[in-house]
């Protein structure tokens, strides 16, 4: 069925990367939830750190549009089932406006989820050095794709009163919107490392504080009532909103069959029939898409934080163990004194326990990580790294694994600085297509370990899968 979702909704985007966006789109998230509206926030791109700031700045989950990974059918659904019931929904560009998968044309753009959720488009632009040259600027990304709507510029780090009157002179010729003026000012806590921001969760407090500094920034600065007018003018959407439930429903079948349980196995989890389902957490492990849980819940499982830098065992029952990506080359050491959590792990591994792990996930599971001891449930070991290895990837599965069949196809992103050694098993978890072929990773019993960050609701059998293994393997053992 389909239906219509009339969220008004904006999309925050930039000339390039380092002009403001999230300063103004986490700014506008958090100004507009203390008006008492309920905020719906959205990231363009498969970053995991931004949608925290976002979470802490609306109170609700911050959610991923990624037209590479999930497909462009699939980002409007994604965005009305996140955007469900909210007033007001902001999201947050990736890159430059137009910059997306590399050598795909607008693939994966800020521009080309702008075009889908057909919402209008606030620039954000950094001002610091040009006066009148600003509006050649806004002319040539306003007038580049026709069909992206411009609604209006939001001038960041303005010198001075001069200076901003020359801007508003500028823009005013080139008909184009001054929804706000953000003046030069030390910038606002929000401290970053070798792979961007710090996560929320490892500094929360201070994060907390960061969030109120922005929201009082850009209420101060930007025209709040003129972007609330400039989102309603965003037309229906009229598409059939995501469902956890019924992507679950229609995989069921062959995920359960795929992993060889029969499609009534949840009864083996015993209790009450619900697979208890692990997944990491923690400041190590903050990396997640809200699908995964959600996916893996509607499969009929228990889905159970833990933190392996103070837990010092698995959650009770645990069936499965989902380590997604995050830090642990920060916290190798905490980790590895986490003797009673790595041996638990290990044995659960052991006994054949369904595992998915995702790049961090990869490092905890090795010998281990810069020197320190980890669970060594693989022959690896990892380091850290000079290189920065980033970008798009088309995988398939090369193993059958408790996460995917071999011959499943899926589209990832890989982001680290970390090497692990040797880059796969004797049974590689991906072959990579695109851009570069090779295998990587791997498959081990129960265990999927590798770098590749996916989102599953791009290929739902991937939870029904995970979620039917877990249910016919045995709980851990206290």
């Amino acid at each position: 069925m389909v239906t219509s979702s009339s969220v008004p909704r904006l999309v925050v985007a930039a000339p390039s990367s380092g002009s403001g966006k999230t300063t103004v789109a986490t700014g506008l998230m958090a100004a507009f939830a203390e008006r008492g509206l309920a905020v719906s926030p959205h990231k363009a791109g498969p970053d995991y750190i931004d949608p925290g700031y976002h979470a802490l700045a609306t109170g609700r989950p911050g959610r991923n549009l990624d037209a590479f990974m999930c497909g462009p059918e699939l980002v409007a659904p994604l965005f009305a089932h996140g955007a469900a019931g909210c007033d007001l929904a902001v999201v947050e560009g990736v890159m430059g406006l137009y910059d997306g998968a590399a050598g795909r044309g607008e693939l994966a753009s800020t521009a080309q989820v702008a075009k889908l959720l057909r919402a209008p488009v606030v620039l954000v632009v950094d001002a610091s050095s040009q006066s009148r040259s600003v509006a050649a600027l806004v002319h040539g990304f306003a007038s580049f794709d026709p069909q992206v709507r411009l609604g209006g510029v939001i001038l960041n780090k303005v010198g001075s009163d001069r200076h901003e009157a020359m801007l508003r002179e500028a823009l005013e010729e080139a008909g184009t919107p001054v929804l706000g003026v953000l003046r030069r000012a030390p910038q606002v806590a929000t401290p970053s490392r070798h792979l961007g921001l710090v996560p929320v969760a490892e500094r929360r407090a201070d994060a907390l504080e960061a969030v109120a500094a922005l929201a009082e920034q850009v209420r101060a600065g930007c025209d709040l009532d003129a972007l609330m007018a400039l989102a309603r003018t965003a037309p229906p959407l009229a598409c059939e909103a995501w469902s956890p439930g019924a992507a679950a429903a229609g995989a069921a079948v062959s995920g359960a069959a795929a992993s060889g349980a029969a499609v009534s196995g949840a009864a083996a989890a015993g209790g009450n029939g619900r697979p208890v389902i692990a997944v990491a957490g923690g400041p190590a492990f903050t990396f997640s898409y809200a699908e995964h849980a959600e996916l893996l819940r509607a499969a009929g499982a228990e889905v159970v934080t833990f933190d392996p830098l103070r837990d010092e065992a698995l959650p009770e029952g645990t069936s499965g163990l989902v380590i997604g990506g995050g830090f642990p080359e920060v916290y190798a050491p905490e980790l590895s004194a986490n003797e009673p959590l790595r041996a638990a792990v290990a044995a659960f591994a052991a006994a054949g326990g369904p595992v998915a792990a995702e790049c961090a996930g990869l490092l905890y599971l090795a010998r281990s990580l810069d020197g320190k001891p980890m669970c060594g449930v693989l022959d690896a070991d990892a380091r850290m790294s000079e290189r920065l290895t980033l970008g798009y990837r088309e995988a398939v599965a090369v193993s059958d694994s408790p996460l995917a069949a071999a011959g499943t196809r899926l589209r990832g992103h890989e982001f680290h600085r970390t090497v692990v050694e040797p880059g796969a098993g004797a049974a590689p978890a991906w072959g990579f297509t695109h851009p570069e072929r090779r295998v990587e990773g791997f498959v081990r019993g129960g265990v999927h370990a590798s770098y590749l960050h996916t989102h599953w609701a791009a290929q739902p059998s991937v939870a029904s899968r995970f979620a039917a293994a877990a249910a016919a393997a045995p709980p851990a053992r206290p």
